[in-house]
């Protein structure tokens, strides 16, 4: 595949988000420069323009009937996403706003770090503070699972059903693969839109003459103060990061994406749940991570990588299965001792992904 007219708008809107996001990621570091890791953004504004500009060359074929799908895909993504986003912002300014001006004072970064603190520390002293981080953890993990599923069900619902059991490929002129990226792509990319844009409105406390943080949702706004550690009250949502690292890896054996993509929530998942709830030796001594929730998520990412290659990937033999999947856990702990400044969210999916590729072409 190629650039077209088609595509064009996809790509210039992902280059325009990453950027935008760069301005973001400069005016809270000079703000906040001990809370925001402007590492993380600046990789992450790579990996805004490089989903953008890598969009066409997931299609593996190039044809009117493809390039229908493209342009509906686009208008979602471009125009639908967008409409979206604006509607939201006209809903609260219109409607939720008008005449109650109280509403506009309590939405602010002051109030929602009172709530915040409130919140956690009611829930700290109300339950002991193991369980309450166990409970917190595991929502967060669980949704940080809900990208790589998604992705995995419209893959294997567009290969496995709309072509191979419906044979829909034949009416509509595009193969199961092709329909599959369309899904996922569409889905993926809008999401993605969604989500920055909402961000860019929590965010926008860091503009004195352009606050718009009034037109958050409450429901948004509450949802956040239950999910987001401390620290990430001044950085981007995790969903944004997630989903952007995982893009590039559509790339490979699907077996292999699969494989790292559950690797990245599950094997994460385990790690740091086992980790809560019976982790005692803390390794290093200053760090909250601890032995046990180590070789957990190193099992669990073993664990995954096995079931997701045996799955995708019949063909392999399954000594060749066995060592991927041992180098996809092992790329995971290795990053898990090293605890970088970096988004393991970002290390995770990409690094795996690697490595396991490597394996499954040399063997």
């Amino acid at each position: 595949m190629v650039f077209t007219i088609i595509t064009l708008p996809i790509t210039i809107l992902f280059i325009v988000m990453g950027l935008s996001q760069l301005y973001y990621a400069i005016k809270l570091k000079r703000r906040f420069p001990e809370e925001h890791n402007f590492y993380n953004s600046f990789i992450v504004v790579l990996l805004w323009i490089v989903t953008g500009i890598m969009y066409p060359f997931f299609y593996m074929e190039d044809n009117e009937h493809v390039r229908f799908h493209q342009s509906f895909s686009m208008s979602i993504i471009c125009i639908f996403s967008l409409l979206l986003v604006f509607s939201i912002l006209m809903y609260q300014h219109r409607v939720v706003l008008k005449d109650r001006p109280y509403l506009k004072q309590n939405r602010t970064l002051a109030k929602f770090l009172e709530k915040y603190e409130l919140i956690n520390v009611t829930n700290v002293n109300r339950n002991n503070n193991k369980s309450y981080s166990l409970r917190t953890d595991f929502h967060r993990k669980l949704f940080h699972l809900i990208p790589a599923g998604v992705i995995i069900i419209l893959y294997n619902f567009a290969v496995h059903i709309w072509e191979g059991v419906l044979h829909a490929d034949q009416v509509w002129g595009i193969t199961g693969y092709d329909y599959g990226m369309f899904l996922i792509l569409t889905i993926g990319y809008s999401s993605v839109i969604l989500f920055v844009a909402l961000d860019f409105i929590r965010l926008s406390y860091i503009f004195e003459n352009r606050n718009i943080y009034h037109l958050l949702p409450d429901c948004l706004s509450n949802t956040l103060i239950k999910s987001l550690k401390r620290n990430e009250i001044y950085e981007f949502t995790k969903t944004v990061i997630l989903v952007l690292s995982m893009v590039p890896l559509l790339f490979l054996p699907f077996g292999v994406f699969a494989a790292a993509a559950l690797i990245t929530s599950i094997g994460d998942g385990f790690a740091s749940l086992v980790g809560v709830a019976f982790g005692k030796h803390h390794f290093p001594k200053n760090n909250n991570k601890t032995i046990i929730g180590y070789i957990a998520g190193f099992l669990a990412s073993f664990g995954v990588s096995l079931f997701a290659l045996f799955l995708f990937e019949p063909a392999l033999l399954p000594l060749k299965v066995i060592v991927i999947a041992l180098s996809g856990g092992i790329v995971f702990l290795i990053i898990d001792l090293l605890s970088l400044k970096i988004d393991d969210n970002i290390l995770n999916p990409i690094f795996c992904g690697i490595i396991m590729t490597f394996f499954y072409f040399i063997l």
